[in-house]
């Protein structure tokens, strides 16, 4: 199978990826079979595909034709044989548990086209860990498309040690034809590349807050204000090129031995847990939620998102 002979997609899981995931190959042009394990999550899902539908046209990204013929090409099936039965290739898309990610594949297995690829959008997971519940070791890789999926462009591919060149190349080619941007690890990594960064950064943002070095609406401001706005337009890597590696190894030999290396989570993180203070889903995390200011923030995040690609070379 090859890239142009893939008309149709499987997605598994219809919540915050899955649904949009389904959008980005809809609005494509792919016909996209969205399965989830009830009709009302499904119904949900539908509901947060017409919703996002929305936020492109009003941010110019998409005509009213394209999200009405998107809309079409999205099926539903609370059926998992029926919604993968004809697909080219079927992104796992649940939440992030080995034991039913492994059960999936075993029965996407079982139900997909025999030359049909399988791909897993976990964040946390690897290949080699999903591929053994297949008898298709070589069709297997995991895709993990970055929030929001319909904007973000990058999909960071993992190989396992079974995955075919083959595979590689196909779902590489399938990302690209789709607007997305793949990046094929040379092998496999917790955390891949971006989680491993970001984390990276959380982890230090988070010990800050601990400290008492600075208050977590003044770590936002300083990330929003400096490195944020840099890192939109060029890499870690290209921006300390340009530095000069002289004098950023000085800074490294004085700063690295004072940076956080702790191997456990922070108070300041725990009791957030321990009070129920999880975020947007709870109304409070480090700041307090609101619809407006939920809305206010999405807002924020599609119109940055959708206009950074716009800047020239």
């Amino acid at each position: 199978m090859n890239v142009n002979e893939i008309s149709c997609i499987g997605v598994i899981g219809a919540g915050l990826m899955g649904h949009g995931i389904a959008v980005q190959f809809a609005i494509r042009g792919y016909d996209v079979f969205l399965h989830d394990t009830t009709e009302e999550n499904l119904q949900r899902g539908m509901t947060d595909v017409a919703n996002t539908l929305d936020i492109l046209k009003q941010n110019n990204l998409i005509d009213d034709s394209t999200a009405m013929d998107a809309c079409k090409r999205i099926h539903t099936s609370i059926s998992l044989a029926e919604a993968v039965a004809d697909v080219g290739l079927v992104i796992e898309a649940v939440f992030e548990d080995l034991d039913l990610k492994q059960r999936i594949f075993s029965e996407l297995d079982d139900h997909c086209q025999p030359d049909a690829v399988l791909t897993s959008n976990t964040s946390s997971f690897m290949t080699s860990q999903l591929a053994p519940s297949t008898q298709r070791p070589d069709k297997v890789v995991v895709a993990n498309w970055w929030n929001p999926p319909y904007l973000v462009p990058l999909v960071e591919v993992v190989r396992g040690p079974e995955t075919s060149d083959d595979t590689i190349s196909l779902t590489k080619g399938l990302f690209e034809a789709v607007g997305k941007q793949p990046i094929v690890l040379q092998k496999e990594s917790l955390g891949f590349i971006g989680n491993r960064m970001q984390f990276a950064l959380l982890r230090e943002a988070l010990s800050i807050v601990d400290k008492g070095i600075a208050t977590p609406e003044d770590v936002d401001a300083v990330v929003k204000t400096s490195i944020g706005r840099r890192l939109a337009v060029a890499g870690p890597l290209e921006v300390f090129d340009l530095a000069g590696w002289d004098t950023i190894s000085h800074i490294c030999d004085e700063l690295f031995p004072d940076l956080n290396t702790s191997r456990k989570n922070f108070p300041v993180l725990q009791n957030m847990v321990t009070r129920g203070d999880y975020g947007v889903k709870s109304g409070k995390g480090f700041y307090d939620w609101d619809d407006e200011a939920v809305a206010s923030l999405r807002r924020r995040l599609t119109h940055a998102l959708s206009s950074i690609d716009q800047f020239p070379d």
